[in-house]
């Protein structure tokens, strides 16, 4: 019985390796490369997806370093363009202020033209009012002197020594 066992462990035995040997030989033959084709597809999508995120993380520094430059250059822009505007802004207010006390001066010297012609036709007015008065004085005194012959004598003799005199 024992041998009975030992025979059939034996048979059992080679019938095992030969249905691995078999097995291994149908692997090799049908399964086996598409197995190893699919590991090797598999290795290089995974080197590509490694290199292709390689690529985007250098492309990502890039991009950054542009949108830095560009942000850089927007800024001084805005700095120059402030810049020239508060210039323009000095600029016009300046220029408004030159203008303003240029016609100031000039409504300044029309106004001086304007008073100084007033008080001329205001002298003119007075000069013209005292004459006509200092006139209408002299004729009621001249009027009162020459009323009798003897002042109408003396006046007469006295503008002759007068005029002897100058």
């Amino acid at each position: 019985m024992d041998k009975l066992i030992n025979q059939f462990e034996l048979g059992l035995f080679v019938w095992q390796v030969l249905i691995f040997v078999g097995l291994i030989f149908l692997l090799k033959k049908f399964a086996w490369k598409p197995i190893l084709d699919a590991v090797n597809d598999r290795e290089e999508g995974i080197k590509n997806a490694l290199l292709s995120a390689e690529n985007a993380r250098k492309e990502m520094q890039n991009l950054q370093a542009d949108n830095q430059r560009i942000l850089q250059e927007a800024r001084l822009e805005r700095d120059n363009m402030l810049k020239d505007a508060r210039e323009m802004k000095e600029k016009m207010v300046a220029d408004a202020k030159n203008e303003a006390q240029v016609q100031g001066l000039k409504m300044i010297e029309q106004a001086k033209l304007a008073i100084e012609g007033e008080k001329n036709a205001a002298m003119a007015e007075l000069k013209l009012q005292v004459s006509t008065l200092s006139l209408s004085i002299a004729e009621k005194l001249l009027k009162d002197e020459l009323s009798n012959k003897e002042a109408q004598t003396k006046l007469v003799e006295k503008m002759l020594g007068d005029v002897k005199l100058n």
